[in-house]
């Protein structure tokens, strides 16, 4: 099923979104409720693969939707890594993007069932669900260090249930993204050699 959309969002991005509740409405309903100011800004241009991994139309169209402001490729993360992300059809060298919300690893990474962040499993918007549990573990950070965007912060789960580990990135009090990973000490050695830089596609300063 994501496959389709995802094709259909590169050439008719307002329609897919208009047509599944767990997208348009659910960006709808975020927007009134405000869960956007809770991230931060991300580029779309992928670190690992120096491309974009939503195209320009369905970034414009997922702007336009939530009501912000925007300007390619830096655009709300909050949008881009939830919404977008699940119509991503742009491979990495860790697999699709939206696999972080379809496969379980990073619902059961956070000790949630898991179908947690399957969009359509609940009444809920995705946006909000994931909101919740990433701040949830951002309040208690591993390591901060200051960047050249505001107060980096780092929070990495508990591995005791399950074999990956949730990790919740976030500058200043604004989330940037979540995401599964097999090994907390090496993400932590990875931060430890360079703590001041900015990752994991957070928008450089303007």
């Amino acid at each position: 099923m994501m496959t389709e959309f995802a094709r259909r969002a590169v050439t008719e991005p307002a329609t897919v979104l208009e047509e599944c509740s767990w997208l348009g409405a659910a960006i709808d309903d975020d927007t009134a409720a405000g869960r956007f100011a809770s991230w931060g800004a991300s580029t779309v241009i992928d670190e690992h693969t120096g491309g974009p991994v939503v195209p320009r139309v369905l970034f414009e169209a997922l702007h336009a939707r939530a009501g912000i402001a925007a300007t390619w490729p830096v655009g709300n993360a909050g949008l881009l890594h939830v919404y977008g992300y699940l119509l991503s059809s742009v491979p990495t060298p860790y697999g699709l993007k939206r696999d972080r919300w379809l496969d379980g690893a990073l619902a059961r990474a956070f000790g949630l069932p898991d179908d947690e962040f399957v969009p359509w499993a609940r009444a809920s918007s995705l946006l909000s669900r994931v909101t919740v549990a990433a701040q949830d573990l951002l309040a208690r950070p591993v390591r901060t260090a200051d960047g050249p965007s505001g107060r980096m912060r780092l929070a990495l789960g508990d591995r005791s249930e399950t074999d990956a580990v949730a990790l919740v990135y976030g500058i200043d009090e604004r989330l940037i993204t979540t995401f599964p990973v097999a090994s907390a000490s090496a993400v932590l050695e990875e931060w430890d050699a360079a703590p001041d830089r900015p990752r994991w596609n957070a928008a450089p300063a303007s």
